[in-house]
């Protein structure tokens, strides 16, 4: 939970980052990046393991990737690892959002069932989800349902 606050936290900050590097002027930015494309050169020049990427920076990554040409941009992470973070985060996001199977049947209806089939040994199933069709609330409600 508290990784998940802290994720939050630096994407918050990144975004808002963001917005006022759109008020900057567009040659500033640039030499920004220049200078940081320089110390990402010497980094890589004396071949120093970088940290592991922590969540925050996975998000930001998969978000930004989508304003700019970024596959020549980030050289500590390779473009397929990008691209997985994406998809996780869409496949987080679904998973959330849509879950699979049926909602289950409330107790009193399966006992309902149960009473209903043993009562009347011939029903099929067919015959029995007819039946609770039919059936008014008042009668439901008389027979323990609600």
């Amino acid at each position: 939970m508290l990784q998940l606050a802290r994720a939050i936290v630096w994407v918050a900050s990144d975004v808002l980052r963001l917005v006022v590097s759109f008020l900057r002027s567009s040659s500033a930015i640039r030499a920004e990046n220049l200078v940081l494309r320089r110390q990402l050169a010497r980094y890589i020049e004396r071949g120093i393991r970088p940290r592991r990427v922590d969540h925050a920076t996975r998000v930001n990554l998969a978000l930004f990737s989508r304003l700019f040409d970024w596959r020549n941009a980030v050289v500590n992470v390779r473009p397929s690892t990008i691209v997985r973070w994406h998809r996780l985060g869409w496949r987080i996001f679904w998973r959330s959002k849509c879950r699979a199977g049926r909602p289950p049947i409330p107790p009193e209806l399966r006992s309902l069932i149960r009473r209903m089939a043993t009562e009347n040994p011939l029903w099929v199933e067919e015959r029995i989800a007819n039946e609770l069709l039919v059936k008014p609330a008042s009668a439901q409600k008389q027979s323990g349902l609600r």
